[in-house]
């Protein structure tokens, strides 16, 4: 999609690059200097607020860095938002769905009252990794009644093969590694 590939060198001009966090041999790519650069911020929302306006009912964020990207977006595009966050964060009632990390396993939970029956919803994260906490998101979406419009993030790490997980769904990434 040349809209997304356009914000790529914006992007990468705005991430900091941390070897060896949070663990050695680990490359972090930070997207704090992105955050803080408001203009730079504003064109990444803006753009894809552009690119999905009219075609989601809701913009579902992961926990954590997601949540930044999903309120202003939702905002812009005049849409709720649902938060999607680790075992144990949200009051009750929620569903949950378990998935397996690199090293053990981890739960993802969405209260189930959020998301409505038929309701398309977009879901945003600043990283695309393996795959795991995507998958997770989908199924609580299709398990809460409603429909993955798409994923959006802004970097993919390729060497970790997460959109194979992801068959099926529409993924946009604006800068792959």
């Amino acid at each position: 999609m040349t809209e997304f590939a356009e914000l790529a060198d914006l992007i990468h001009q705005n991430l900091r690059e941390i070897p060896d966090y949070p663990e050695p041999g680990v490359l972090f790519r930070d997207i704090t200097p992105l955050l803080a650069n408001g203009e730079a911020f504003a064109k990444v929302i803006h753009t894809i607020a552009r690119h999905y306006d009219g075609r989601v009912d809701a913009v579902a964020g992961l926990e954590s860095r997601g949540f930044i990207l999903a309120a202003p977006l939702a905002i812009e595009l005049g849409v709720g938002m649902v938060t999607m966050r680790k075992a144990g964060k949200l009051p009750p009632p929620v569903i949950g769905v378990d998935y397996a990390l690199e090293y053990g396993t981890a739960r993802l939970e969405v209260r189930p009252d959020t998301i409505h029956e038929d309701q398309r919803v977009l879901i945003i994260d600043d990283v695309l990794a393996t795959g795991g906490t995507a998958r997770a998101a989908i199924q609580l979406v299709e398990g809460a009644g409603g429909s993955v419009t798409g994923l959006v993030m802004l970097m993919e790490l390729l060497g970790l093969n997460g959109r194979s997980r992801l068959e099926g769904h529409d993924v946009e990434v604006m800068l792959a590694y």
